[in-house]
């Protein structure tokens, strides 16, 4: 094989590699090239949100049904605001759903879990703009070792 060749063949397998690892990253990051479709968006206050990040999934039993649009600070009321970003192909959710913020393993990711409410002929179907007022806070752990080590101390 001459040394051009040589070189050409290289210069591709270091294209394939990169377009690969840019592929990989994607993926891992949780971002895809082709579009997630229409959505609507919801809102809800939380007291903490703990390492709860833009692009996290909204999660309905294992299923991702939406993604945290963006978290901020509600000025009103001093607590996070975090906006999402619900995929209208995955349906909608009655307005006495709620909300919790969830851990993927002991030290994994945090998500939003949706647990959707009870459906009567009262009870409306939440749409763009409309706020989910129960909400559960992530859990801290230096908050729960605080409270175990309080509790061991207090027995003595």
């Amino acid at each position: 094989m001459s040394q051009k060749k040589l070189e050409i063949w290289v210069g591709l397998f270091v294209v394939a590699a990169i377009a690969a690892f840019a592929i990989l990253s994607f993926s891992v990051a949780g971002l895809s090239f082709k579009g997630e479709g229409n959505s609507y968006t919801l809102e809800a206050n939380f007291t903490n949100v703990g390492g709860l990040k833009p692009r996290a999934p909204v999660k309905l039993g294992g299923v991702v049904v939406g993604r945290v649009e963006s978290i901020s600070l509600d000025k009103d009321t001093y607590t996070p605001l975090v906006k999402l970003s619900m995929y209208e192909d995955q349906g909608y959710f009655p307005e006495t759903s709620s909300l919790a913020i969830l851990t993927s393993g002991l030290l994994g990711e945090q998500y939003i879990g949706i647990k959707p409410g009870f459906v009567d002929d009262g009870i409306e179907m939440l749409g763009d703009g409309d706020a989910i007022e129960d909400t559960k806070s992530a859990l801290v752990l230096e908050d729960l070792i605080g409270q175990f080590i309080y509790s061991i101390n207090k027995d003595d």
